[in-house]
């Protein structure tokens, strides 16, 4: 379990692609000491396993079903991805809970930046529409974010510059595509709802 309160910018360093089999490896410098294998790191925002670690290199595995689902197919060496490791007992819970179990690709639709601040409009898939509430929770990218207005299948987000320097969603374009997790809170609440 996450806090959706990334850490910084990491670069990819090694991509290893096979049919339906990913290996990258990230340098998580810092955010490595005392990661052990087998442990879990959210990379934009998809609960992923350290299997190696070499001075700070972390490589994990990654299977069709995430690459698809994902965006971590689309990833290339060089590129920066928004890294997360898991929460301790006794963390603060700055964000919300966050899986790393992504629901989806959304697409970002407009970014609008000023001095002060960047609001991005997303595109979701009808299918995940029912997890936009106003005011509430969204993971994009493993990033914890506050949804600040939804139109349909799209949603807003504001983005302080901070965010947009330490997070990918600072160099993202409209047309990128993002992770995005859905507060399992509302998944809930659908699941007992159609029942």
């Amino acid at each position: 379990m996450f806090t959706g309160i990334t850490k910084g910018l990491f670069e990819i360093v090694d991509i290893k692609a096979k049919n339906d089999f990913s290996k990258i490896s990230i340098n998580l410098s810092d955010l490595s000491q005392d990661l052990k294998i087998g442990d879990s790191v959210a990379i934009n925002g998809v609960c992923l396993t350290a299997i190696e670690i070499d001075k700070g290199i972390v490589s994990f595995e990654i299977m069709s079903e995430t690459l698809d689902k994902s965006n971590l197919g689309d990833l290339q060496i060089g590129n920066f991805v928004n890294a997360e490791r898991s929460l301790a007992i006794g963390d603060r819970l700055d964000g919300h809970f966050v899986l790393g179990h992504v629901d989806g690709k959304g697409k970002i639709i407009e970014k609008n930046i000023t001095e002060d601040n960047c609001v991005i409009w997303i595109e979701l898939p009808k299918d995940l529409e029912y997890g936009l509430i106003s005011k509430g929770s969204i993971g994009v990218d493993g990033v914890s974010l506050t949804i600040a207005a939804i139109k349909e299948n799209k949603f807003a987000i504001a983005l302080i510059p901070h965010t947009l320097e330490i997070t990918t969603l600072g160099q993202k374009k409209v047309g990128d595509e993002v992770n995005i997790e859905i507060d399992y809170l509302g998944k809930w609440i659908k699941k007992l709802i159609n029942k």
